[in-house]
């Protein structure tokens, strides 16, 4: 009966063996597998890998590190130790992490202050005892959430649907904000009906949009990190301006003479809950062109500029103060052949169509003279 001794096994590793034989010729077919034959267990030979840590909620000291893997725990019972001081001190402060899975460990001590650097190493252990810790690493303790709530918040309200909001970020220090979170909810109501907005890195303002109009929204500003979130401000209240008007412009008349087309239309009235009109907006735009012309006026008329020929499309909105009113029905202005109107020429044209359909209903009931 031949033998044979395999050497340098992991402990309380499962093996099967198989036997092949060889000559001169060659290497014949290996053997059947034998049964499994688990090796005994020993003291664990592998250090943790990679320890570091960080991060974790402000007065906590949070270490990770690499598992050790089943093949390396060398026996039953297996865990970590996990072994810290704060640098500058002598004692180990050593804790005992049951699960052969874990890859992470928290501490909390109120004492330390954020950012306090730690020297830390993880050993592991089994059964038969303890095996080796890693090499010293240094971790500081995490930094936190924002602890100050920003300062100097202030809203102004832009229109009927938008509010503008301004803070100055809180002192420098640990627990910086990586962002700014607002939240905002209406008057009466509860702040858990409200919404919110966020903002990156270094903003401190933002506009809020799609509020509701004339409506008081009370606001608050509070900063965020991968931690969580700091304290809020105290709650500011502004109020949006009422809607802008919802008549648009009507009766339009225009005269088009060589390149300029006058324009005039009949002022627009708000209603009590609308905004009031303080000027009007003349949108011209080429129709298969890319051209756009605006212009504002205080008064109900206005001339435009036609650069070349083509078909134009002219619209006029009111303005408020709750931003811009409903448009009037387009108007289409061609220049003869699709060139410029000739210096001189000129035509009258008036909006809308139902002027002309009450002349003519009037003109029906008129009776003829007899003859």
């Amino acid at each position: 009966m031949e033998s044979a001794v395999a050497v340098e096994l992991n402990p309380w590793v499962e093996y099967e063996f198989r036997v092949v034989a060889s000559n001169a010729i060659g290497t014949g077919d290996p053997s059947a597998p034998s049964r499994s034959v688990r090796t005994k267990e020993a003291v664990p030979s592998v250090a943790p890998a990679n320890v570091s840590g960080g991060d974790g909620r402000r007065h906590e000291l949070v270490i990770s590190w690499e598992p050790v893997s089943e093949e390396f725990q060398n026996g039953e019972g297996f865990g970590y130790i996990v072994a810290f001081r704060a640098n500058g001190t002598r004692g180990w402060k050593e804790k005992m992490v049951t699960s052969a899975d874990s890859t992470t460990f928290k501490y909390r001590d109120e004492t330390f202050p954020p950012l306090t650097p730690f020297e830390v190493k993880v050993g592991c252990y089994n059964n038969k005892g303890d095996g080796p810790f890693s090499s010293v690493v240094t971790v500081y303790s995490a930094e936190g959430e924002p602890r100050e709530a920003p300062t100097e918040v202030t809203a102004d309200s832009m229109s009927s649907s938008e509010i503008q909001v301004r803070w100055r970020p809180p002192n420098p220090g640990p627990g910086r904000p990586w962002g700014y979170e607002v939240n905002y909810w209406k008057d009466m109501e509860q702040e858990e009906a409200g919404d919110k907005a966020r903002t990156p890195g270094n903003e401190t303002s933002i506009v809020l949009t799609g509020l509701e109009g004339n409506t008081l929204y009370l606001i608050t500003v509070k900063g965020y990190n991968k931690i969580g979130q700091g304290p809020a401000s105290t709650a500011v209240r502004e109020k949006t301006k009422k809607s802008p008007p919802s008549q648009p412009p009507s009766n339009l008349m225009w005269i088009q003479e060589g390149n300029n087309v006058s324009l005039s239309w009949e002022k627009v009235k708000s209603k009590d809950n609308e905004s009031d009109v303080i000027g009007y907006k003349v949108s011209l735009r080429q129709e298969g062109r890319s051209y756009n012309q605006v212009i504002t006026t205080h008064n109900p008329s206005a001339v435009l500029s036609l650069p070349e020929g083509g078909t134009y499309i002219i619209e006029v909105r009111a303005l408020s103060e709750g931003g811009e009113g409903t448009a009037s029905t387009p108007v289409r202005v061609l220049t003869s052949s699709g060139v410029r109107a000739r210096s001189g020429q000129w035509s009258v044209h008036r909006f809308p169509w139902s002027l002309i359909w009450t002349l003519l209903l009037l003109a029906a009931l008129v009776p003829l003279a007899p003859c």
